[in-house]
């Protein structure tokens, strides 16, 4: 067999998507480690909406492979969106079976996130320039969500937990805000969807390259607030306020946009990237901790 999974691997892997997926995995895997000529497998236990490896092709070099939830929608917008960026700054995708859900990737090495740089200017910097360069009009627009969907659709969701009231407010005002802003903003280009440190990596070439998108269709503003979102930490402070604003500020100049339509774009994203913690299970314990990481976003509006 091409890789072995550890017992806690097995499990989270059930537990995340269901016992047939794992049982796909391990029909499978050998079956694309023959055809690609893959090897020395390493598992990256992310257990998002796919299972990760890195690995080596004799045919193309290190890679990444990507086996996508059968349930979920987003290794096919993944695929395609890669697809139509074809490499401009994206990681590139060598080989790929999509209606079995499945990606060979390019491994950009050293691979270190954009999160590990330092100097804050520096991180602002980099963003700013893949930003500008970053957005084409789909060739398909239906083969992906639109961001108002996204936002809608969480929304619907929010409106029926009878214990995240104060949540669902929030969310429903991110709503009108973001439905506002589309009448504006209505450009329908193809964005990344989760544009933010960890899927901007530093290649051999001394350039970073982005991987892991999303691939929604929305205004380029809304590709800007999952970014500065990131920037937030693990504590809500006056610094903090401080140092959003600055970014706030630094991004206005850098990318042409608004300040008060960043501060709308951003309190969206922070209300709907809370409220899918909550979708994705996490426990009332941290509710109290969610409300006040939108109600920070909601400062930063409202200043």
């Amino acid at each position: 067999m091409s890789y072995c999974f550890k017992q806690e691997e097995i499990e989270n892997i059930i537990n995340h998507f269901g016992k047939d997926f794992y049982e796909k995995v391990l029909r499978i895997i050998d079956v694309y480690a023959e055809k690609w000529g893959l090897a020395s497998f390493q598992f990256i236990p992310s257990y998002s909406a796919n299972i990760v490896f890195t690995c080596h092709s004799k045919y193309f070099g290190d890679v990444v492979l990507k086996i996508g939830n059968p349930n979920a929608r987003e290794i096919f917008t993944e695929f395609n969106t890669l697809n139509e960026y074809d490499g401009r700054r994206f990681c590139r995708v060598h080989k790929a079976d999509i209606e079995n859900g499945v990606i060979l990737e390019e491994w950009i090495k050293p691979g270190i996130p954009l999160r590990d740089e330092n100097n804050l200017e520096k991180r602002l910097s980099v963003f700013a320039s893949l930003y500008r360069a970053l957005h084409v009009t789909p060739a398909k627009s239906e083969l992906y969500p639109t961001y108002m969907e996204w936002v809608d659709k969480i929304t619907a969701y929010m409106s029926k937990r009878q214990d995240c009231k104060e949540l669902y407010l929030y969310m429903k005002k991110a709503q009108d805000i973001c439905q506002s802003l589309s009448s504006t903003y209505s450009q329908k280009m193809l964005l990344h969807g989760d544009f933010h440190h960890d899927n901007i990596l530093l290649g051999s070439d001394g350039e970073y390259k982005i991987i892991d998108p999303k691939g929604v269709v929305g205004d380029p503003i809304f590709d800007v607030p999952r970014f500065i979102l990131n920037e937030f930490g693990d504590d809500i402070t006056p610094e903090l306020h401080v140092k959003i604003n600055d970014i706030i500020n630094f991004l206005e100049k850098s990318l042409d946009i608004p300040n008060d339509v960043m501060r709308k774009c951003l309190f969206v994203e922070t209300a709907m990237g809370i409220c899918w913690c909550v979708e994705d299970g996490s426990t009332p314990e941290e509710y109290e901790g969610f409300v006040k990481t939108v109600a920070f976003a909601d400062a930063i509006l409202k200043q």
